[in-house]
């Protein structure tokens, strides 16, 4: 059947929002809240990650709507290509899905780590790098998370903190609520604390340099390995005064709260119906839903809803979008501008 539907993918003209199959990530540090959230049941304990969309090698997402259900992502770019992805989008990363939708469910902290530039993970991994961004969906009392340094340090410095375990008090350390934005260009060290959950949008990578992780074990009793000294040259040691996004909200209108090379993230908070025009947008377009549930119109006829904890692969070859909340709802919108 799956077979049959592969040839199918010729004979379409017209792509249609996707849904995906989650993969689901099982963690030392996750917790019990993504399969809550997400409303799958039964209820999983110990996950800390859902792979909302992702075209990394192993691990690609899997369609789960529609005639295409059961086809994976790499298949439909491979046969689409710029009616999926947009034009610009395609001639710059190809077949590579270029982004990772994810997300985080912090039952424990997580490692501190940072990741590379794209000419490093090029060099080093013949990878694209890692920038992302974080969108905290909820937070626990008190919870927090690391991004960037406190004060100047040196490389040494550094190395000096982690091997004597004083690197924690280098960072600069946030209590997060819900709606707090950070950007996380490659280089900089971040960590995600016990209590958050988080929605995470970063290139397609899976390049990570553990640089401390509170001497924990894995299930095996062993220390996780650390990438101090391939860390040492990817970090970017400049302090800035902070490291937090900050951003005006609104009802019923977009709000732009990153824009970068690899991805621009508008937050729509919406109790009344939305339009989105993308005849000028040369890129596909993904929707987070992180409360509430919409029905979404296209201008080809297609009607899709979204619920809670679900994201759904808007065509690049979409024109134009009718966004209409059953209820008060939020989701982030992410494209490549």
């Amino acid at each position: 059947m799956i077979e049959n539907r592969t040839k199918a993918l010729d004979q379409i003209k017209s792509l249609y929002p996707l849904k995906f199959k989650p993969i689901l990530k099982s963690t030392i540090w996750g917790g019990s809240d993504i399969t809550d959230f997400k409303n799958i049941k039964p209820p999983l304990i110990g996950i800390g990650e859902s792979w909302e969309i992702s075209g990394v090698e192993n691990n690609i997402s899997i369609v789960s709507n529609g005639e295409l259900t059961g086809i994976p992502l790499d298949k439909i770019l491979a046969d689409k290509k710029e009616m999926l992805v947009g034009k610009k989008v395609y001639q710059q990363f190809g077949e590579t899905f270029p982004l990772l939708i994810k997300f985080i469910d912090a039952n424990d902290d997580l490692s501190i780590q940072v990741h590379p530039d794209n000419e490093m993970a090029k060099k080093r991994h013949d990878s694209f790098g890692k920038t992302e961004m974080w969108y905290v969906v909820k937070a626990a009392p008190g919870a927090s998370l690391y991004s960037g340094f406190e004060s100047s340090i040196s490389p040494d410095e550094y190395v000096d903190s982690v091997n004597d375990g004083s690197f924690t008090g280098l960072l600069k350390k946030y209590t997060v609520k819900e709606g707090d934005v950070f950007f996380l260009p490659a280089g900089r060290v971040h960590a995600i604390g016990a209590g958050c959950f988080i929605a995470e949008i970063q290139q397609t990578s899976n390049i990570t340099y553990r640089i401390f992780d509170y001497m924990r074990r894995d299930a095996d009793g062993n220390f996780r390995e650390l990438h101090t000294d391939q860390a040492k040259d990817a970090i970017d040691y400049e302090v800035y005064d902070s490291y937090k996004t900050d951003y005006n909200k609104e009802i019923n209108q977009p709000v732009k709260l990153v824009t970068c090379p690899y991805f621009t993230t508008n937050l729509l908070e919406l109790d009344i119906q939305m339009s989105r025009n993308f005849e000028k947008l040369d890129s596909f377009v993904i929707y987070m839903c992180l409360s509430g549930h919409c029905t979404l119109k296209d201008n080809k006829g297609n009607s899709l809803f979204i619920d809670r904890g679900e994201t759904v692969l808007v065509p690049a070859d979409t024109e134009k979008l009718l966004i209409i909340p059953s209820e008060s709802s939020k989701l982030l919108e992410i494209f490549i501008d």
